[in-house]
């Protein structure tokens, strides 16, 4: 099946460009020709290099640090696109920042993540396509078509490859919210699940603003001698994991893995990782990772596959869902 539009052509930020480069070779089409550059008044200044007109745009743009550089970026380049009558134009989308405030959960604050959702709409984009929202009801504030991707099972797989002959396995969820996601990641593998029951109190210092302190309480599954694979959606500062590897390894685990889609790593979050008892953190590359981000007992897994094969798709007007529905599509491997 052939596109209604003439050509595809996939542009990135620079919060995508090494990802947007994966991407393209995957796909056997070249990487847009467009400048992206910050002026010293802070200003950003896009221009696309090459006509779009009636052309499939895709726009390439992980909201990673600098976040509000990248968000402008993507804005930008959208409006670019748009006013330079393109026939379609796609926000792809790697990480989604801002996932966390999806709804007023106290007095007087917004909900930032529709907030975003309504800016990559006013800019241009007429769908979008991400990996993994922390919410999945952000899908509900766009009024495009917004398509979420799970890069979950390029981590499953790695672990079924990795752990082949393994008998003592088990999937650990780091806390009782994401326990349906890490269940459904147990099923893939055929491990049994545990779960660290985990309360978070919340208090208030007049000088310092709200914190909050989490308090691990107990570990509900049997962990001892086991092999523990942590997985979560993202890493942020890693408090959370952190503490659930050291409680797994107060109750007798033999050995402790992690895994998240989206390693934020912020702050020294990194180093945090590197010394804990985590023995080998596995997640992908939905956001860029500098060198000093990196460490010998972290393994970084490509979403270049998934997202070229769904990009080629959504061109062709081809089902994405199917890629899915087969255990073993190269896309997922």
């Amino acid at each position: 099946m052939g596109s209604r539009f003439d050509e595809l052509r996939i542009f990135a930020g620079n919060g995508g460009r090494d990802l947007a480069q994966a991407i393209c070779e995957r796909a056997g089409v070249p990487l847009g020709d467009a400048t992206v550059i910050k002026f010293s008044n802070e200003n950003i200044f896009v221009k696309l290099n090459e006509s779009v007109r009636e052309k499939d745009v895709f726009v390439v743009q992980s909201l990673a640090t600098p976040l509000s550089d990248n968000i402008l970026e993507l804005l930008i380049m959208l409006d670019a696109c748009k006013r330079s009558s393109a026939g379609r134009v796609t926000a792809v989308i790697p990480y989604y920042a801002y996932g966390r405030t999806d709804k007023r959960d106290q007095p007087r604050v917004p909900i930032t993540a529709r907030l975003m959702a309504d800016m990559i709409q006013v800019a241009g984009a007429q769908q979008v396509l991400t990996i993994d929202l922390h919410a999945g009801q952000i899908q509900g504030f766009f009024s495009v078509p917004m398509d979420e991707l799970s890069a979950m099972s390029i981590l499953t797989r790695y672990f079924a490859e990795k752990g082949k002959g393994w008998d003592d396995a088990v999937v650990v969820s780091p806390d009782v919210g994401f326990a349906k996601r890490a269940r459904n990641f147990a099923e893939s593998l055929s491990v049994p699940l545990a779960i660290a029951e985990k309360r978070r109190i919340q208090y208030f210092a007049r000088r310092e603003g709200q914190l909050t302190a989490p308090e691990i309480l107990n570990i509900i599954g049997d962990v001892k001698n086991k092999r523990c694979i942590l997985v979560d959606d993202e890493i942020a500062t890693g408090g959370s994991m952190i503490e659930v590897a050291h409680l797994l390894e107060r109750n007798g685990a033999r050995e402790i893995y992690a895994c998240c889609v989206h390693p934020v790593f912020a702050s020294n979050a990194a180093e945090r990782l590197q010394n804990s008892p985590i023995h080998e953190l596995v997640t992908t590359d939905t956001l860029p990772l500098p060198p000093e981000k990196r460490w010998p007992g972290l393994t970084v897994l490509s979403v270049s596959a998934l997202l070229a094969e769904v990009i080629q798709r959504m061109n062709r007007g081809v089902s994405v869902d199917t890629i899915f529905q087969q255990r073993n599509h190269p896309a997922l491997l």
